[in-house]
């Protein structure tokens, strides 16, 4: 593949709701520029961004693809990326290594919830897009209605490029709203043409709508037009491209991605209207730099992927200098060198080897030592460190047990693996209750990563609703007495303590002291004791939960000199905290987590609903525009499969933050049922 220059590579993203036809839209971008000598369908899983086992079944993308397409001279790097907001993470690696993004609208259905989700990505990134009305030769597709959906959801600054000619069966083909030309057919049987007389009036009505819009952006063309001067073709196209690149207007622009058509059109307003690497800055973290594709090396990583075969691949996205194979290179987060062998430039799932990856490019390297998503490698003798990609927090969690004995064994290894892989996955021990917790962004992408972990490493896992984390304390002061005495032959055992439990005001973490007086425990055994008593801490006295928020007393006790040992006082120290807790009316608390759902102002009065039903408590609103962020607590037993819960409820229109908050005292009624199940699993 030849190499290009900083302005002459577009790295773009395609961003929608998930099924408006991203991957075909790559695939026939694909096939017009040659990278691939047929067009594959999402169908029957044979396109050449969606080739995991796991997005054929779904016939979804999980990941993300990077498919380079050389076109007019110059490279479009097109990032396919996920629709399904479970796999948002890939969605936001994309964004950050791409100058530009197209919007996909589906013809059918209009703007839908992923449309306004990932619309605000670009909007918070100050990111220029184009967006593509796609599906146009699907039943019911109307252009106008869409377009019109479009302008009244994220406003005038969208503004038509082109036309359709006709829609379902009869779409043929795009009018050029600039050079009011008509391109009937497919692919590169593309025709150009007079328009037809059954949109000619359609299409001037957008062209003045594109004129005035282009004209309000410039002072100097806002006067002609008042002034009624005819506006050229230049200016026009001068005017909107810079309004483009500074977000002032987003051109609409028609397709169907499945028939290859006005796909053609699209790839040349990616080179006309987004801007190149040239025309961008380098976001480092500490500010902004210009590119410098002479200079020392600077890149991102911004995906890992876990091959069984090739080893581990790292995806990077290079800024500045060149990025050259059979190198050393300096990892700037993890601070240690790298040895760099071969790299490649990636084609969907196939990998073709190149020597060197200049500034702006996309590349890949196979079996790195310490990189991991969001570091940045340099050159050895110029530090620096590029801003990483931002990944959002979890918000689903589910227990994961192995199936098998040899399972087991690798299963933690599997799962360090996965999350080096996706980093919105988490994996940790949930000490209370000894399980191993999965965190990700829903039900599908735990799903999708426990088949993964199948495939890849081989390892058979169980996911289920985790067991809740309650803790167990004290409400009133005890005191209590162990003696721990036994006689056999030889040396007895002998070791004898008195403690005081009292409640900590903030039930915050555990402490222990001692008051002895006289050598009543000598000092030597005094550690052991609070041995004893800290490891009875996890282990609860109401239910096996573990303890929090108690001050322990050595106050007293006794011993033998010869009988008594660390191992006795340990012991008695450990029984009688148990016996303490009993003492002290322990009460259950379960943790409280904060929720912040952002929702559709229709839906509010549901969600608030549902969330009572929760034992919840609203704390607020904030509506802004047409979407309302409702904040409250609720107990973490009551939301556990809250992503599925709102899924139903919203037809995934609400999305949510969710985060431990503190811990609480547990209603009876609820408490009552805990003991009981946790005696019953005991049994």
């Amino acid at each position: 593949m030849t190499k290009y220059g900083l302005d002459k590579i577009y790295n773009t993203v395609l961003l929608s709701h998930g099924g408006a036809g991203k991957t075909s839209l790559a695939e026939a971008m694909a096939f017009n520029s040659g990278m691939v000598s047929r067009l594959g369908k999402v169908d029957d899983g044979s396109t050449v961004s969606d080739h995991e086992p796991e997005e054929i079944k779904r016939k979804i993308s999980i990941s993300l693809a990077v498919l380079p397409c050389e076109w007019g001279g110059r490279k479009l790097n097109i990032i396919d990326a996920p629709g399904y907001t479970d796999f948002v993470g890939e969605v936001k690696a994309g964004m950050r290594v791409c100058e530009g993004a197209i919007v996909l609208v589906d013809a059918t259905s209009g703007v839908e919830v992923g449309t306004e989700m990932y619309w605000d990505y670009c909007e918070k990134a100050a990111m220029p897009r184009l967006v593509l009305v796609n599906k146009m030769d699907r039943e019911n597709a109307d252009f106008k209605k869409v377009v019109d959906d479009i302008r009244s959801r994220f406003g005038t600054k969208c503004v038509p490029l082109h036309a359709a000619i006709g829609a379902h069966t009869s779409f043929q083909g795009i009018v050029d709203l600039l050079s009011m030309k008509a391109y009937t057919g497919a692919g590169k049987d593309e025709k150009e043409g007079d328009i037809p007389d059954a949109v000619k009036d359609q299409a001037q009505a957008f062209r003045d709508m594109l004129i005035e819009s282009v004209a309000e952006v410039d002072d100097t063309l806002i006067e002609k037009y008042l002034g009624g001067e005819e506006i050229t073709s230049e200016e026009l196209i001068t005017t909107l491209n810079k309004a483009v690149e500074n977000g002032s207007l987003v051109p609409i622009l028609a397709g169907s991605a499945l028939g290859n058509i006005g796909v053609t059109r699209l790839m040349d307003a990616i080179t006309q209207y987004l801007p190149t690497p040239k025309e961008s800055k380098v976001i480092m973290e500490d500010g902004e730099a210009d590119p410098d594709e002479n200079g020392p090396l600077a890149a991102l990583v911004f995906k890992t992927t876990a091959d069984p075969y090739v080893g581990k691949l790292t995806y990077f996205r290079v800024y500045n200098g060149t990025f050259n194979g059979n190198s050393q290179v300096f990892n700037a987060t993890q601070n240690a060198n790298e040895r760099i062998g071969q790299i490649y430039i990636m084609k969907g799932k196939t990998q073709e080897p190149v020597n060197e990856v200049g500034a702006g490019d996309i590349g890949a390297v196979a079996k790195l030592g310490v990189s991991e998503t969001g570091d940045t490698l340099c050159a050895p003798e110029k530090h620096v460190k590029l801003a990483p990609v931002v990944f959002p927090a979890t918000t689903f969690s589910e227990a994961v047990y192995p199936k098998t004995k040899t399972d087991i064994d690798k299963m933690g290894a599997a799962l360090a693996r996965l999350v080096e892989e996706d980093p919105t996955l988490t994996v940790h021990r949930e000490l209370g209750t000894a399980e191993t917790i999965l965190a990700g962004m829903g039900d599908t992408h735990l799903a999708v990563a426990a088949e993964k972990i199948q495939r890849k490493f081989g390892v058979n896992v169980e996911l289920t609703t985790p067991k809740v984390p309650y803790r167990e304390t004290i409400t009133v002061t005890s005191k209590s007495e162990y003696k721990h005495k036994k006689q056999s032959g030889g040396h007895g055992q002998y070791g004898h303590v008195l403690l005081e439990l009292e409640p900590l005001p903030e039930r915050g973490e555990n402490e222990f002291t001692e008051k002895i007086v006289g050598g009543s425990v000598p000092k030597n055994y005094i550690p052991a004791v609070e041995k004893g008593v800290t490891e009875a801490y996890s282990e609860g006295g109401l239910a096996g939960f573990p303890v929090v928020g108690v001050k322990t007393t050595l106050y007293d006790g006794s011993y033998h000199p010869v009988d008594s040992s660390e191992i006795c006082f340990k012991i008695a120290g450990s029984q009688a905290f148990k016996k303490g807790i009993q003492e002290g009316r322990p009460i259950l608390l379960e943790p409280i987590v904060s929720l912040k759902v952002t929702v559709p102002n229709d839906l509010t009065g549901d969600i608030i609903g549902d969330l009572n039903t929760k034992r919840a408590r609203v704390l607020g609103m904030n509506p802004d525009g047409g979407i309302n962020t409702i904040e409250a607590q609720a107990p973490l037993a009551e939301v556990q499969r809250y992503a599925i819960d709102l899924k139903s409820m919203t037809q995934g229109r609400a999305t949510y933050t969710m985060e431990f908050d503190h811990y609480e005292e547990v209603p009876a009624q609820v408490m009552q049922k805990v003991i009981a199940q946790a005696q019953t699993e005991k049994e």
